[in-house]
């Protein structure tokens, strides 16, 4: 048999493996509302690419361990030279991202409310994703190269990296064993000065002579461990806020366990939020203080607040909320997962009514389901990389803290996902009552700066921006580059990425509005943050010589117990 002849063969063989993968997708899709004058032209413009590189491949005759006269592949997944220098890889790679291309094309045309038309894009990306041929060893020139190269060895240690996958029950995103909370990773020096059943107070000791007389609470994520806040000195939001002269409060959550199943919102309210400002507030010996709350930290910080408006109480006297839902009305690709029947079973599995009682939203369901939002970078690399290819997950601190997940008891979990995501009340005032309280954010009187990230997929820009229409005391809003992690934890000595601050204090209903009359500049917008939060600190006074005060002394050393536990 020719080499020609051998190579169409091959070719033919990849082009019905992978028409039996796609065919079905192809299938559903056309069974879809789709327009026919749409279909028609979508089946001619596939059948017209299919046979112009059926024909371009087929047109080549030379050796197929030469490179193939067609372009490189751009796409990062097929750009080892192993895919161009293989015609039959070659040729698969290019039929798949046809594929790929049409089904997405379709997915676009059907039709339908907004809703259903994105929850068929996301289906069809996440089934193109899992599809890709560099995610399968037959289909892999690279891992096969490599397997020949170490004489079996990358597969041997592929097998050893998944079997020890499975029994972590999560794909490896990172050297795991490379880090330890509290030696290498949440290392700002501190002490426990409270705990109760919901958190631990961390206090940190002052890097400065003086500090401002007003404290700073952070009020982290309690889907996430705190210490994305302290990952690293040099990446710290807490270690700088401490440098600049704040004597710094962070709430460290518990991680919930089969003990916890019952714990509501308003547990996480008043047990938690409400009790880590009074501590600090009597702590500090200070009316009120500047508080700082991150993604549903914010959520739960602006609720507290609120708990406390109703009840003539005004502790703060600024909020900041760092990429922060209150406005739930479009909240990019997570609104996808929220429904009616979605959230009853939930309510039926986990919550106060469930059948068997309430439950607990395991972490690494969370975790997992963020992972799935991005599967190409948080999943389907490491599968190929640990698996296919035998290579460990180099060290990574923020995937070392991404794979540290937290539960999450069922009953509070199905509140905030009835009351915010599903309905969006907690905008409208009295709608919702916390703590025995009907709140409303706008009697928050506290100024309010307010920062999203302008890639973040978690927290849409336009969402976090939204909350300037809910609240009503003095507000900034900042605009920062990047994404929901890497946009917040961007330290001004890396010079890098940028941020947008609007033409004076004026905050438009639109938001595209308020971006047309921003300005860039360059670097981080902490050191925006960094004069505004000055102006509400108050006057500089000697730095404490010992954490907490006599009626709440120091308990252990940060990070604490809390953070350590594992879900």
């Amino acid at each position: 048999m020719s080499v020609d002849n051998q190579f169409a063969e091959q070719a033919a063989q990849a082009a019905s493996s992978l028409a039996q993968g796609f065919g079905d997708a192809f299938k559903q899709l056309q069974a879809m509302q789709i327009q026919p004058e749409a279909w028609t032209q979508l089946q001619s413009e596939y059948l017209r690419q299919a046979g112009a590189l059926w024909n371009g491949a087929l047109g080549e005759s030379h050796d197929p361990a030469q490179p193939p006269a067609a372009a490189p592949l751009k796409d990062r997944r097929f750009a080892a030279p192993s895919w161009n220098e293989n015609r039959l890889a070659h040729f698969t790679a290019q039929l798949y991202l046809l594929n790929a291309r049409t089904l997405q094309r379709m997915a676009e045309q059907v039709q339908g409310d907004d809703k259903t038309r994105a929850r068929v894009r996301f289906a069809v990306q996440q089934f193109v994703d899992a599809a890709s041929p560099s995610n399968f060893l037959a289909l892999n020139p690279e891992a096969q190269r490599l397997a020949l190269d170490t004489q079996g060895e990358s597969i041997a240690r592929g097998v050893q990296l998944l079997m020890a996958d499975v029994q972590r029950g999560h794909v490896s995103q990172t050297d795991e064993s490379a880090f330890e909370v509290g030696r290498n990773v949440a290392t700002t020096e501190g002490h426990v000065v409270f705990e109760n059943a919901f958190f631990q107070l961390l206090e940190y000791k002052p890097l400065t002579a003086k500090v401002h007389a007003r404290p700073l609470l952070m009020v982290p994520p309690c889907i996430n461990k705190y210490y994305i806040l302290d990952l690293q000195p040099e990446n710290s939001l807490i270690r700088h806020a401490v440098a600049q002269g704040h004597r710094t409060f962070v709430v460290s959550w518990r991680n919930p366990d089969a003990d916890c199943v019952h714990w509501t919102w308003d547990d996480y309210i008043g047990q938690a939020a409400i009790k880590a400002i009074e501590v600090v507030r009597e702590i500090a010996g200070t009316e009120t203080i500047n508080t700082l709350g991150f993604c549903v930290g914010g959520t739960i910080l602006a609720t507290a607040l609120a708990v406390l408006a109703a009840r003539g109480q005004q502790p703060a006297e600024s909020i900041t909320l760092l990429t922060t839902l209150i406005d739930f009305s479009s909240n990019g690709v997570l609104d996808l997962f929220v429904d009616e029947p979605s959230v009853r079973m939930r309510e039926m599995t986990l919550g106060e009514q469930a059948v068997n009682g309430p439950g607990l939203l395991h972490g690494q369901e969370l975790a997992t389901t963020f992972s799935f939002l991005r599967p190409n970078d948080l999943v389907w690399n490491y599968v190929v990389g640990n698996y296919l290819k035998g290579e460990a997950p180099p060290a990574f601190d923020l995937l070392y803290w991404n794979g540290d997940a937290t539960n999450l008891p069922g009953p509070m979990y199905c509140w905030y996902l009835r009351h915010t995501y599903l309905q969006n009340e907690l905008r409208i005032p009295g709608r919702l009552t916390v703590c025995g309280e009907p709140i409303d954010l706008g009697k928050i009187t506290a100024p309010l700066f307010i920062y999203g990230s302008r890639e973040d997929h978690i927290v849409p820009w336009d969402a976090a921006y939204r909350s300037t229409q809910v609240f009503k005391g003095k507000k900034r809003f900042v605009l920062g580059a990047s994404g929901h992690i890497a946009g917040v934890i961007n330290p001004p000595e890396k010079k890098k990425r940028s941020h947008w601050i609007g033409k004076g204090t004026a905050l438009p209903a639109d938001e595209r509005q308020w971006l047309e009359n921003a300005t860039e500049h360059p670097g981080s917008w902490w050191t925006d943050w960094d004069q505004w939060l000055a102006g509400h600190a108050g006057a500089l006074k000697a730095a404490p010589r010992a954490p907490g005060n006599r009626a709440h002394p120091a308990i252990e050393p940060a990070p604490g117990r809390y953070v350590k536990q594992r879900a």
